[in-house]
């Protein structure tokens, strides 16, 4: 489900990266197992098209997504844009206003306003799967239809389907967005996460802006960003969140922020790798959850990869050739890390490593103990490491690795987006734009429920020490 300007352009980003990985490892272009898990193979030959089953030759390959946006113009792009044959016009719900980078109008008016057709829109890909795993979010915290919408969506499955995972990557906004409602709308889609997702990944836009900076630093290219200055760009424009550069939208490969975008996506194919080609120790997407969260309200995780590729006009960028052991290092770098914090300074409470490629166990094994000494783990997991092997690389490298990790660094972004919202809060800046459709003291009770889900990182960072005991109990690992 991808949910407003950023969510459409990740989504459409890593529909484009997953053809181009399953045309690589598909030489006979039949529908297979792999593709099977992410497209529906559709004969329109026929009236109505039919769905042609694995095994057979494909015929017209469509995404099994949702695509959701309060105004045309990125889902207009989508379907006269390259990946048009990959989206059907019947999975689209838009709006033609926008959400005026408003949480409140998203959440609480178009909410309502859409509800049966997204949930309807939801039920016939349900229907049509043969195993349901889970719902994937892909949206910004920072405007209106993305934060608002998104959050709205979530508390909506969490009713119809309270069984199935939900999943969530989620863009947050940098400190110098030029949306000037996004600290309000970041708090209120944090608290929303908090509330009704499975797991979270955030990604923030600073750090994109970071890797994307180095990785053109490191090839002697000119200025990413064409001679802008970062501020200029960052936040909604950047990764798309609503109200963004029209420029940057869905479907203009090549464009300075087009690599931001690439990396999430790719974060994306990584984590679903698993889900979509065979292994040795496959992680099946639900078990990230069973496996890394041990206290319910703390589901944040924090991710990183080696190599990290951008996209180009014409394909990904080729990275370095690397060694197993440099790919196990870099991937606890702070400078690979998709959030601008750097988990080895606090206390891990789980980790997964997700392999993809030529890695067998015994290296993979050997890497975490090698790389587990020098991180702070929680006395009650000491050994709290998740490794799942993918046989299939990512397209251009040997090799690859992301890391998720449940990390008390995730203090950090947390308590940004609390003092970020209090500066206007204080002054009562923008406030009436909210409270036209909610009451206040939800918004001060959204921030409470934030600055609690801080404290609860810092109060087991804090109890470390194997004499001290957590305030709150941990859920057994499975």
């Amino acid at each position: 489900m991808q949910v407003g300007q950023c969510g459409n352009q990740i989504g459409c980003r890593f529909w484009e990266m997953a053809l181009n990985e399953h045309a690589a490892y598909n030489a006979k272009a039949r529908y297979d197992e792999a593709l099977s898990s992410f497209f529906q193979n559709v004969d329109a030959r026929r009236d109505p098209p039919v769905n042609v089953p694995v095994g057979d030759p494909i015929r017209a390959l469509k995404a099994r997504a949702v695509v959701v946006d309060m105004e045309e113009g990125v889902t207009n792009e989508l379907l006269t844009g390259p990946m048009r044959d990959v989206f059907d016009s019947k999975q689209f719900i838009t709006g033609q206003s926008g959400s005026g980078n408003n949480w409140a109008c998203g959440s609480h008016h178009y909410g309502p306003m859409y509800r049966e057709s997204l949930l309807e829109q939801v039920r016939r890909p349900v229907e049509e799967a043969d195993s349901l795993q889970s719902f994937m979010l892909l949206h910004s915290l920072g405007g209106g239809t993305g934060s608002g919408l998104g959050s709205y969506l979530l508390a909506a499955l969490a009713d119809e389907y309270p069984d199935v995972y939900r999943f969530s990557v989620s863009v947050f906004p940098s400190d110098d967005d030029d949306v000037v409602t996004s600290p309000y709308n970041a708090m209120l889609s944090c608290a929303a996460l908090a509330e009704h997702a499975d797991c979270v990944l955030p990604v923030e836009n600073q750090a994109l802006m970071d890797i994307v900076q180095s990785i053109e630093a490191k090839s002697k290219n000119a200025s990413p960003f064409g001679g802008r200055s970062g501020g200029v760009l960052s936040g909604s424009s950047l990764s798309g969140v609503d109200g963004g550069d029209v420029a940057g939208r869905a479907g203009h490969g090549g464009k300075p922020w087009d690599g931001m975008n690439g990396i999430a996506a790719n974060l994306l194919l990584n984590l679903t790798a698993g889900m979509r080609f065979d292994g040795a120790l496959n992680v099946d997407i639900n078990e990230i959850t069973m496996n890394l969260v041990p206290f319910p309200r703390l589901h944040f995780l924090l991710s990183s990869m080696s190599p990290v590729v951008t996209p180009a006009d014409r394909g990904m960028t080729v990275p370095a050739p690397r060694t197993l052991d440099q790919i196990f290092s870099e991937v606890f770098s702070t400078d690979r890390q998709l959030a601008s914090v750097d988990p080895r300074r606090n206390t891990y409470m789980a980790c997964a490593l997700l392999m993809r490629g030529a890695v067998n166990i015994s290296d993979a094994n050997r890497n975490v103990e090698r790389l587990k000494r020098g991180l702070k783990m929680a006395h009650w997991v000491s050994d709290g490491f998740k490794v799942g092997l993918c046989d299939r690389a990512p397209v251009n490298s040997l090799y690859s690795a992301t890391c998720l990790a449940n990390n008390c660094a995730m203090q950090k972004p947390l308590s940004a987006i609390c003092e970020r919202f209090h500066k206007l809060r204080r002054k009562k800046v923008f406030l009436h734009h909210y409270t036209e459709y909610m009451d206040v003291e939800d918004i001060d009770g959204a921030a409470a429920s934030i600055g609690s889900l801080a404290e609860e990182y810092a109060r087991v960072d804090a109890s470390r020490a194997p004499d001290a005991v957590p305030s709150i109990a941990p859920l057994g690992f499975r």
